[in-house]
């Protein structure tokens, strides 16, 4: 056999392992599902090899507090636009503030913060004051055109944190709670964070070396609220282990919880690709908030799959800076 034949036929076989092993992982991550008691959306790609798994990923399902990051996307533009600064003095004030998750709501009002300040605890300790005083800042409906300029039609926030949904409110609202959106659409939507994808920049490389540092800057601090994330009962649970970063987590996520449902999108530096993971559990059986709560440990189950699967050589933050770079993963829109 000549080296032209022997060549091809090594490549088949490599593309015939790799199908297999997608094969493999799909019906591991649908046996997972099966065994949840509830139901179970998710989306994953790694961005470096075009590789997706999914499951559901076009249903629509409540966000809980992961729509919080697409109030982080609009104010990074904002920034990137020049209406806001990241050390612009946000007040809040004994009204302002509200029950749940983060530590506004214990400190004596009135308070300023920085846009910045109230932008991390937005996301690193899921702080429901912070968000509505972002909320408040950016404009509900303006957070929802900037949604949908992005392509994400299936992704909603309908209101302020513990707060009443304010007129006209749209008829599946009280379905969703606090938001909705899709696994699909939300990992869109950590994929621009993970990428540095702000505005209408279709690609760093084609922007100017001084608009790509700006971009660069506000990616690294999205980027480092994110590393920071307190809550790690979901895509973290079962990965961390795999991790030999030596200058901070190579794992960036944001959760959400409400009764019936738990969420986790985040980005998974592995040394295989930088990997987006969106993964949703609803209409639970399992309703506590404990951390072995059943809709957590299915996201956990899920994102170790899928790790393992792609990475078996496990985790490393340096992917985060690899993945900047222009050529880096399939073309893109």
């Amino acid at each position: 056999m000549g080296r032209v034949a022997v060549g091809f036929a090594a490549g088949i076989l490599g593309l015939a392992s790799l199908a297999s092993g997608q094969s493999s992982l799909q019906s591991q991550l649908d046996a997972i599902a099966a065994r949840h008691h509830g139901k179970v959306a998710l989306f994953a790609e790694n961005l470096k090899t075009g590789q997706t798994v999914a499951i559901d990923p076009d249903a629509p399902v409540p966000t809980a507090s992961v729509i919080k990051l697409t109030i982080l996307l609009e104010a990074m533009d904002e920034v990137r636009d020049g209406h806001a600064s990241l050390g612009e003095k946000v007040v809040l004030k004994k009204d302002d503030q509200v029950a749940g998750s983060g530590v506004l709501a214990l400190m004596d009002a009135p308070l300023a913060l920085t846009l910045k300040d109230a932008l991390t605890l937005m996301i690193a300790v899921s702080d429901n004051t912070a968000t509505n005083l972002m909320i408040d800042r950016f404009g509900l409906d303006k957070i929802n055109v900037h949604t949908r300029a992005l392509g994400l039609d299936g992704t909603y926030l309908y209101k302020k944190v513990f707060r009443p949904a304010q007129p006209p409110v749209p008829p599946d609202q009280p379905k969703f709670g606090l938001g909705k959106t899709t696994a699909r659409e939300m990992a869109k939507v950590i994929e621009r964070i993970g990428l540095c994808r702000l505005g209408s920049t279709p690609h760093p490389a084609a922007a100017s070396a001084s608009d790509a540092a700006r971009d660069a800057s506000l990616c690294d601090a999205m980027l480092t609220m994110l590393r920071g994330q307190f809550y790690r009962d979901g895509i973290p649970r079962y990965i961390e282990g795999m991790d030999s970063s030596t200058s901070g987590s190579a794992i960036a996520n944001k959760t959400g919880a409400v009764d019936a449902a738990r969420g986790d999108v985040g980005l998974v530096a592995s040394k295989n690709g930088l990997i987006a993971i969106s993964a949703f559990t609803y209409e639970n059986a399992d309703h506590s908030y404990g951390s072995d709560d059943e809709g957590d440990l299915t996201i956990a189950k899920l994102s170790q799959a899928i790790v393992e699967a792609w990475s078996p050589a496990g985790l490393d933050d340096a992917e985060f800076a690899a993945a900047r770079r222009p050529g880096y993963g399939p073309p893109r829109p």
